[in-house]
């Protein structure tokens, strides 16, 4: 393809995309997301830090798996607003309902794609020790939005109410670029005070020690460990109700939590 092609290929992707339901669509260069803060940071970090477990792939914690033709990254995102926190549930072992929008139409994405032009894509898993990539870092560098001081990304048009997916493919695309945008800079931060378990409280990696300036939570203020033991106990407070569409008996509904998430200001309803 000439540049003109390729041009046409990702708006007719993009437009795909939204027209399959995602809310958001971005394209970023692979070998410009290899150099993004979590990508960078997550081989120096304590193990358990990262959020994911040594892998059957022979990787550590925090490395990603790329396939050695993989070009660019499609980043979509499908909008979970507060009026909708089932699409965030787990029903048992199953797929949160949002999660099944997102794979469905990141496969239906990847089908259109490999038959309209000679194209290879990779759909790729939620989880980095199971093949996938950090999806926060791929759609701010895709101009979805930005990372906030919460350690989620922001969009203007949902704030940090919207989930993510992606994949990678074989042709080089023209990128959707960044966004000047940086709600954070002037906010208050109620979303550094209302967890839970103070996963903001203390500056836990520094910019010298790192060797870089982008950290958790921008300044090095996030632990993950902190937020794991919420996740814990929410896994713990699930409860067993029957869910019309999903079981008639009783099953284990895990709901977990959002606060910093829905306290966050930026794109509200």
């Amino acid at each position: 393809m000439d540049f003109k092609e390729k041009l046409m290929c990702a708006s007719a992707i993009v437009n795909k995309a939204k027209e399959l339901g995602a809310s958001l669509v971005g394209i970023c260069s692979v070998e410009e997301l290899k150099k993004a803060p979590s990508f960078t940071l997550a081989p120096k970090i304590p193990k358990g830090d990262v959020g994911s477990v040594e892998s059957d792939r022979g990787l550590g914690p925090g490395e990603v798996c790329w396939p050695e033709d993989a070009k660019s990254v499609i980043v979509i995102a499908y909008a979970h607003p507060e009026s909708e926190p089932r699409l965030d549930w787990w029903y048992g072992d199953e797929n949160p309902p949002g999660n099944k929008v997102l794979i469905k139409i990141n496969k239906d994405l990847s089908q259109w794609i490999e038959s309209q032009y000679e194209i290879k894509t990779y759909s790729l898993h939620y989880f980095i020790e199971k093949g996938g990539i950090f999806l926060k870092d791929a759609a701010a560098q895709s101009g979805l939005g930005c990372i906030g001081k919460n350690n989620m990304l922001i969009t203007p048009e949902y704030g940090p109410r919207v989930r993510l997916r992606a994949m990678l493919v074989t042709e080089t695309l023209p990128v959707t670029g960044t966004r000047k945008f940086n709600p954070c800079e002037l906010c208050q931060a109620p979303c550094l005070n209302v967890c839970q378990k103070e996963a903001f409280s203390e500056i836990i990696y520094s910019k010298d020690e790192m060797g870089q300036s982008l950290l958790p939570g921008l300044i090095g203020n996030y632990s993950r460990p902190k937020c794991n033991i919420q996740m814990v106990e929410d896994e713990k407070a699930a409860v067993m109700e029957p869910v019309p569409g999903v079981s008639k008996e009783p099953i284990k509904i895990t709901k977990y939590c959002r606060s910093c998430e829905l306290s966050c200001p930026v794109g509200r309803e």
